[in-house]
C-alpha cells in the first residue's frame, strides 16, 4: 500500500496559523535586532561618512576612529572595565544570596513575623527615605564612601525581586516537601540550599539576571560616592564623563580658542556614541545566554511524586 506518511504534529495549530506566527515572530526579532546592527555599523563608520550622508546601514567609508580615540585617550577603560565586572558578579551574588534568603522566610507560613516583614518590603516599594537622608546614612553613617562597598551595598535588596522569587516559591515548591526534610531532621539552612534551591533555580536565575542588569548599568552611585578615587569608577560613569567631555568640547570649541577648535574638529563625536553603547552593551548581551541556559535547564529540576 503506497501513500503519503502523516507527520506527527505536536500541536493542533493549522500550518498556515502556524506559517503566520513564524512570520510575526520573525519580523519582532528583527525589529529588535536591527537597531544594535545599525548602531555596531555606525560605530564603524567615519565621522566624515556621517556628516556628508547622515546615518546609514552602507557608510560611504568605514573606520575604527572612534574605537581608536576610545582606548586611545582613555587608558583607565580596562581598569573600569574590570570595576564594573566586579562590582556585577560580586553584587549579583550577594544580592540575589539575600534576595533567597528574605524571599524563603516569606514563603513559610509558620514564620511568626511572616506578615510584618512582608509589609515593610513592600512599604518601601512606595514610599523611600529621599536623596539626602539616604547620602548622609551611606556615606557618614555606613562610611561608603570612596570604596567598592558604596557601589554595592545600596543596591542589595530589591523589594520588587523579593516578591518575584516568594511568589515562584509559593508555586513551585510544595509544603509537603518542607515538612517532609523537617522531620528528616534537614535544618533550615540545608532545606533552603539542598532541597528549595534546585527546584527554584529557574527563578534565581531571573533574579540574578534582574540583579546584573541593574548592577551593569549603574552609573548614579559612582556620581554620588566616587569623587576624588576615579580608580573605582565603573565603565559606565567613565563613558558617561568621555561623552560629556567630547559635547562640551564641541560646545565651547569656539570660545577655546584654535587649539581647541582643532581637537574638537577630530573627535568623531558622532560615531563614539555608538562605540560607548557597543562597550557598554556586548558584555551583558554575552552573558545573557549563560543565565537563559540555567533557566531552561532548571525548569526540569526537582519533582514531587504522588
Amino acid at each position: 500500500m503506497t501513500g503519503k506518511k502523516k507527520t506527527l504534529r505536536l500541536n493542533s495549530v493549522s500550518r498556515g496559523a502556524e506559517t503566520v506566527i513564524y512570520i510575526i515572530l520573525g519580523l519582532f526579532s528583527l525589529c529588535c535586532i536591527i537597531p544594535f546592527v545599525f548602531v555596531i555599523i555606525i560605530a564603524f563608520s567615519s565621522e566624515a561618512s556621517i556628516r556628508q550622508i547622515g546615518y546609514s546601514f552602507i557608510p560611504l567609508e568605514w573606520s575604527t576612529e572612534a574605537y581608536q580615540y576610545a582606548f586611545q585617550k582613555l587608558p583607565q577603560i580596562w581598569r573600569s572595565y574590570f570595576n564594573s565586572i566586579f562590582i556585577t558578579v560580586v553584587g549579583t551574588a550577594l544580592s540575589t544570596l539575600m534576595c533567597a534568603l528574605y524571599s524563603y522566610v516569606l514563603y513559610r507560613p509558620d514564620f511568626k513575623f511572616r506578615g510584618f516583614f512582608n509589609f515593610f518590603s513592600f512599604f518601601t516599594m512606595i514610599f523611600g527615605g529621599g536623596l539626602v537622608p539616604t547620602y548622609i546614612i551611606c556615606s557618614q553613617v555606613l562610611g561608603l564612601n570612596e570604596n567598592y562597598a558604596a557601589l554595592i551595598v545600596p543596591l542589595l535588596v530589591n523589594p520588587f525581586n523579593i516578591i518575584i522569587m516568594r511568589t515562584f516559591f509559593q508555586s513551585s515548591v510544595p509544603l509537603e516537601l518542607i515538612e517532609a526534610a523537617t522531620i528528616d531532621g534537614s535544618g533550615e539552612y540545608s532545606t533552603l540550599f539542598r532541597i528549595v534551591a534546585p527546584i527554584a533555580k529557574p527563578g534565581i536565575a531571573t533574579v540574578a539576571l534582574l540583579n546584573a542588569l541593574v548592577f551593569w548599568n549603574d552609573w548614579y552611585l559612582s556620581l554620588l560616592y566616587i569623587k576624588r578615587n576615579k580608580v573605582l569608577q565603573p565603565l559606565q560613569a567613565l563613558l558617561m564623563e568621555l561623552q560629556n567631555n567630547v559635547e562640551y568640547l564641541n560646545r565651547m570649541a569656539g570660545q577655546m580658542g584654535a587649539a581647541a577648535v582643532s581637537e574638537a574638529a577630530k573627535m568623531p563625536s558622532q560615531s563614539l556614541r555608538m562605540v560607548l553603547v557597543v562597550l557598554i552593551v556586548v558584555p551583558i548581551a554575552c552573558a545573557y545566554p549563560f543565565f537563559q541556559r540555567y533557566i531552561v535547564a532548571g525548569l526540569s529540576v526537582g519533582s514531587v511524586k504522588g
